[in-house]
């Protein structure tokens, strides 16, 4: 059904007057802000819906009892979509990375440099760097683990990371 041109009129009108108030309206009922602007424009979309808008005699009445309507069904929505459990979508957190040949080949590339490098290290020196920077474990576990002082893991984990960084880098 499309609304008359004399029901489009009274709802330009109704949106002018009545939109800061069903603003205030979704506010209050915790509409969340970012779905407000939605919430009043679903008002006037069901109104726009409605045949015959002048023959209603409590306008006002009207219109908060479809924003009333348009409320429940948002926190339905909300509810059966588990919308609390989504993340928003964010191109700098979500974007797809750059899979293009060269890039892949680039990165086995980097890999493959890095692989080398480590394997160029003497054993002790690469087991405390793949457990520190890889396996996470804390310098006291490691040299725990390892049997050496807390100072001689240290040594080890500047000695692999300066290792790497030259060989990464190349000559400088």
């Amino acid at each position: 059904m499309k609304p008359t041109f004399a029901d489009q009129a009274q709802l330009r009108t109704l949106f002018e007057r009545f939109r800061p108030a069903l603003h205030r309206y979704f506010q209050r009922r915790r509409v969340p802000e970012k779905d407000i602007d939605d919430a009043v424009q679903e008002v006037f979309v069901r109104l726009s819906r409605r045949d015959g808008l002048a023959s209603i005699a409590k306008m006002e009445g009207y219109l908060f009892e479809t924003a009333a309507s348009v409320a429940i069904d948002q926190v339905r929505r909300a509810r059966t979509r588990h919308r609390d459990a989504h993340e928003t979508y964010d191109d700098r957190l979500h974007a797809l990375e750059d899979f293009s040949p060269d890039a892949l080949l680039e990165g086995q590339e980097s890999v493959a440099l890095l692989v080398n490098a480590l394997l160029e290290l003497p054993e002790r020196t690469r087991n405390v760097f793949v457990l520190s920077r890889l396996e996470h474990m804390r310098h006291a576990d490691i040299a725990r683990q390892l049997g050496i002082s807390v100072s001689a893991v240290e040594k080890h984990a500047l000695k692999a990371m300066v290792h790497l960084i030259k060989r990464v880098r190349g000559p400088a």
